[in-house]
C-alpha cells in the first residue's frame, strides 16, 4: 500500500497539495516535519506527526525530523492567543538533545538510502545576518501574502510582534534550505501549520522556480470535545520520568469507545484487517474494552519498550487485587504514588517503626486507619486486612522499617477496594 493510501484509510490526511501523490509515486522522496523544542520531552500531541514520519519511511521514503533550535527562540504564532516566552540557548540545547533521543526510538537511522535524519535549523540560521535574510528571503514574499494566513489574521486583532510575524518566513526558509541541501520535496505537519508550510513551497517556487509539496494531518480531538493529550495532571509526556508507563498506559486504556476506534488507526501500526477485526469483536463485547486494551498495549510498547509495558500492566493489575508484595516492591516510587494517587494518606514519623510497632497499635491508635484496636482485631479475624498485599492473620504482628515500600510507605487494604497509604518520613 502506498503512503497516501495508507494515510487515507487511517484518517491521517487533512490537506494535501495537488501533485503530492504523483511525486511520491514517482520516486523515493525526502520529506520533513518540524518539532518545537519548548520542553525537554515530546508529548502525545507530537505522536501523530511522528507516526506520519514512521509511515513515510515504511513506504520507502526518507524522513527528516527538524528540531527547531532557531525557531524555538521565537515561537510560532499559529492559532495561539499570546506570544510565547523566549527560551535561553542553554535550555534549548538541553531540550533538543532530549527530543533527539526520543525520536530515535521511532525512526530507523541505519537503513540505507531512506535512513532517517535529524537536523537543527539553528545550524543554518546562526550565521545568517538580518540584512542577508531580508535580501534573500524577505523580498520574495509580500506582506499581503503573509497577512492573508488565518493563523496571522487572528493575531492581528489582538496584536502580533514582528518577531512572531516573521515566523512563517523562517519556517519557509527551513523548507527552502532542505530543498537545496537535502533534495527535500515535501513538508508535513498538523493542519494548523498549513499556512507556514505553503509559504515554504511558495519561497521555493519564487526563488528557484522549483516545485515542492505540502501535506497536513488533522488535529486530534476527543469525542467529548475535550483537548486530546491532556490528563488531569497536564500533558501526557513520552518521557517515563514525567509520565510513568503506568499512567501512560492508563491514559489510552481509559479513552472512550469512539476515541479508541479512531486512535487505534492513528497511533498504531496494526494492519487494516487486524484493526477492523478487533473493532468488530469489541462492538460485540464492549464491556471487555478490547479496543482500549489493544490500543494501550501497542502505544505503550512503541514508546516505552517491552519492559515499560510489562511494568504498566503489572501496576494496572494491583488495583484489581492481582498484585503481590513482590509486585509492589518492584515499583519505583513515582509509579507507586501514581497508582495510589487519591488514596487516603496518613503521615507518621519513621521512628515509630524503628523499634517495631504492633499492628493493632499502628492502625488503631497511631494512624486512625481504624477507629479502634477492636475494629482492627475484628477485620483481622474476618480475613479482610492486608498490608503491602499480604493478608494479616496474626494480631500480634510487629511492623518495622523493613516492611516499608521504597523505604517510605505501607499500603493498607481493608476488604477488596479500600486502600490507605501510610507515609513514613
Amino acid at each position: 500500500m502506498t503512503f497516501i493510501k495508507e494515510l487515507l484509510w487511517r484518517g491521517m490526511i487533512h490537506d494535501m497539495m495537488p501533485g503530492t501523490e504523483e511525486q511520491l509515486d514517482k520516486e523515493m522522496t525526502a520529506g520533513y516535519i518540524g518539532f518545537d523544542p519548548t520542553a525537554d520531552s515530546l508529548h502525545i500531541g507530537n505522536l501523530l506527526p511522528i507516526m506520519l514520519l514512521v509511515h513515510f519511511q515504511r513506504a520507502g521514503h526518507k524522513p527528516i525530523a527538524l528540531v527547531g533550535g532557531a525557531t524555538g527562540m521565537i515561537g510560532d504564532p499559529s492559532f495561539k492567543a499570546e506570544e510565547r516566552k523566549f527560551l535561553d540557548e542553554k535550555t534549548l540545547r538541553h531540550n533538543l538533545a532530549c527530543q533527539k533521543k526520543q525520536l530515535e526510538k521511532f525512526l530507523d537511522f541505519n537503513c540505507g538510502a531512506n535512513s532517517a535524519e535529524i537536523v537543527n535549523n539553528y545550524d543554518w540560521f546562526k550565521d545568517f545576518s538580518f540584512l542577508s535574510f531580508l535580501r534573500d528571503v524577505g523580498k520574495h514574499i509580500t506582506v499581503n501574502y503573509m497577512t492573508s494566513k488565518d493563523s496571522v489574521k487572528k493575531r492581528l486583532e489582538t496584536g502580533i510582534s514582528f518577531t512572531e510575524f516573521s515566523y512563517q518566513l523562517i519556517q519557509g526558509f527551513d523548507f527552502y534550505y532542505l530543498y537545496q541541501h537535502k533534495n527535500c520535496r515535501l513538508q508535513m505537519g498538523g493542519s494548523d501549520q498549513w499556512g507556514n508550510i505553503v509559504t515554504g513551497t511558495e519561497l521555493i517556487r519564487r526563488k528557484d522556480g522549483g516545485e515542492a509539496f505540502a501535506l497536513t494531518c488533522p488535529l486530534v480531538t476527543k469525542a467529548d470535545g475535550g483537548k486530546f493529550g491532556k490528563s488531569e495532571k497536564g500533558n501526557v509526556w513520552l518521557d517515563a520520568t514525567k509520565t510513568t508507563p503506568y499512567a501512560f498506559y492508563q491514559f489510552w486504556f481509559n479513552v472512550s469507545d469512539e476515541d479508541a476506534e479512531k486512535y487505534i488507526r492513528l497511533f498504531t501500526l496494526l494492519p487494516r484487517e487486524e484493526i477492523e477485526s478487533i473493532t468488530l469483536e469489541h462492538k460485540q463485547s464492549p464491556h471487555l474494552r478490547l479496543l482500549q486494551k489493544k490500543l494501550a498495549t501497542e502505544v505503550t510498547l512503541m514508546v516505552h519498550s517491552q519492559d515499560g509495558l510489562d511494568s504498566a500492566i503489572e501496576a494496572s493489575e494491583i488495583l484489581f487485587g492481582k498484585g503481590t508484595r513482590e509486585t509492589l516492591k518492584k515499583l519505583d516510587e513515582n509509579t507507586f504514588l501514581t497508582i495510589f494517587d487519591g488514596v487516603p494518606m496518613v503521615n507518621i514519623d519513621k521512628d515509630l517503626l524503628k523499634a517495631g510497632i504492633n499492628i493493632l497499635d499502628l492502625l488503631g491508635e497511631k494512624t486512625a486507619v481504624f477507629p479502634s484496636k477492636g475494629e482492627v482485631r475484628r477485620m483481622i479475624k474476618g480475613g479482610g486486612l492486608s498490608v503491602n498485599k499480604v493478608k494479616i492473620e496474626d494480631e500480634t504482628l510487629v511492623i518495622g522499617t523493613t516492611d516499608l515500600l521504597n523505604d517510605s510507605y505501607l499500603l493498607v487494604q481493608k476488604g477488596k477496594k479500600n486502600y490507605y497509604l501510610i507515609t513514613c518520613k
